[in-house]
């Protein structure tokens, strides 16, 4: 068992909010399957449908591994129900019909037409249930001329614009260290859910609708003031490396003992106290140096300044000093780092998971947190098929020899 405190419901008697709420995640590769994981982790009822080898499932595929089982499973296939079925077969579109007909929501990340060719486009499953919502994400969107062009993570990010601003000036753009792309788009999927939820039930519309979410989109979105700068200006942003183009001072900075430490001081107040800790009370009445203007004009002096006296210090030192001062301040942490770090055990925002593969595992916490919403043990993320016979006998109602029969076809 796991070693957090199980609540249920709350010792104040408290439901998770999204109790009741099931949803249909077909999902097969990032940004949609990571989504219905945030909804999950907040009650809703998640079952994951895989084709029945449990081979087209990305996140279940990827390293690295621990007796076989994938850690993106680990962590994003953690809370939901996982039952296996052949989409393409129409014995088991009818029983997708079927699960229709009592979900709340489908989510899918096929191409543009591919539910189509399946009969289980929107327009079919409204007639089987009037209030499903449908939450397609895809690389391009469900319109336009490059619908039906495949794309993953790094494609998203390449054609939102994104990886162009990342990196040194002079050397060629670089993807995160992560899948940036993914986790947004998963994250705009789980908004527009709830946003449908609330169109549907809270405005008491009592329909459901279909939702367009593109990973390219949910990239752009994030690219700030650019596009107003190159419509107005003509600016084309470009790599800068890990420095603002607009705020200074603000990097990374070695320390004397070899780690990097993130500074920032965007505002008069927080740029006079680092002046000061770096013993150079004048640069504030330096003309070159008297607004933001000027400090980002003449950010590569600046920040050589910086440089130059956090260099002489070790990294435990630096950040003692710039607290005392009030100055922002963080040393950039490696996950050994996070795993010993005082603040995240006190927010318990690393938990323990049991899983069916690999036992107790330390994952992410539930976040955000909400101070009207119990605590709760999350399950850890279930093998292929783990709840066919719960999902097919319990709540379809087939048999143990219909179900055998399925599973004979390559039906399950």
């Amino acid at each position: 068992m796991s070693k957090d405190k199980e609540l249920g419901k709350g010792e104040n008697g408290l439901r998770r909010p999204l109790e009741g709420i099931r949803i249909l995640d077909l999902g097969s590769s990032g940004a949609g399957p990571i989504g219905t994981t945030i909804l999950g982790e907040f009650g809703a009822e998640v079952i994951k449908i895989e084709e029945p080898t449990g081979k087209k499932m990305l996140l279940r595929n990827v390293g690295p591994f621990y007796k076989d089982s994938g850690f993106f499973w680990t962590v994003e296939g953690r809370g939901k129900k996982s039952i296996t079925l052949n989409l393409k077969s129409k014995e088991g579109q009818e029983m997708v019909k079927r699960l229709v007909k009592i979900s709340d929501i489908v989510l899918t990340d096929f191409r543009a037409g591919v539910l189509e060719k399946w009969n289980l486009g929107y327009d079919e499953l409204q007639k089987i249930n009037p209030r499903i919502i449908l939450i397609r994400v895809t690389t391009f969107g469900e319109t336009g001329p490059y619908r039906y062009k495949p794309g993953y993570d790094i494609v998203g990010l390449g054609a939102g614009g994104f990886v162009y601003l990342t990196g040194e000036p002079d050397a060629p753009p670089i993807r995160p260290g992560l899948i940036l792309g993914d986790y947004i788009t998963a994250i705009t999927n789980a908004l527009a859910t709830m946003i449908a939820l609330y169109y549907r039930d809270v405005e008491e519309t009592g329909t459901g609708q279909w939702v367009d979410i593109s990973l390219y989109e949910s990239i752009f979105r994030l690219l700030e003031y650019t596009v107003v700068a190159y419509d107005k200006l003509g600016i084309i942003r470009s790599r800068n490396g890990s420095h603002y183009m607009n705020i200074a001072p603000a990097g990374h900075f070695k320390t004397k003992d070899g780690c990097w430490v993130a500074i920032e001081a965007p505002t008069d107040k927080f740029f006079e106290r680092l002046s000061r800790v770096i013993g150079r009370e004048d640069l504030p009445n330096d003309p070159q140096y008297q607004d933001m203007k000027g400090r980002v004009e003449n950010a590569d002096m600046l920040h050589a300044l910086i440089a130059e006296w956090v260099g002489g210090y070790n990294l435990d030192e630096v950040v003692e000093i710039m607290v005392n001062a009030g100055v922002p301040v963080s040393p950039i942490n490696n996950v050994k780092d996070i795993f010993n770090d005082p603040h995240y055990k006190a927010r318990r925002a690393i938990i323990e998971v049991e899983d069916p593969v690999m036992g107790p595992v330390k994952v992410q916490g539930v976040f955000p947190r909400f101070s009207s919403m119990p605590e709760y043990i999350i399950k850890g993320a279930p093998i292929l098929g783990q709840h066919n016979h719960e999902i097919y006998t319990e709540v379809l109602g087939y048999s143990v020899e219909e179900m055998a029969g399925l599973k004979t076809k390559g039906i399950i």
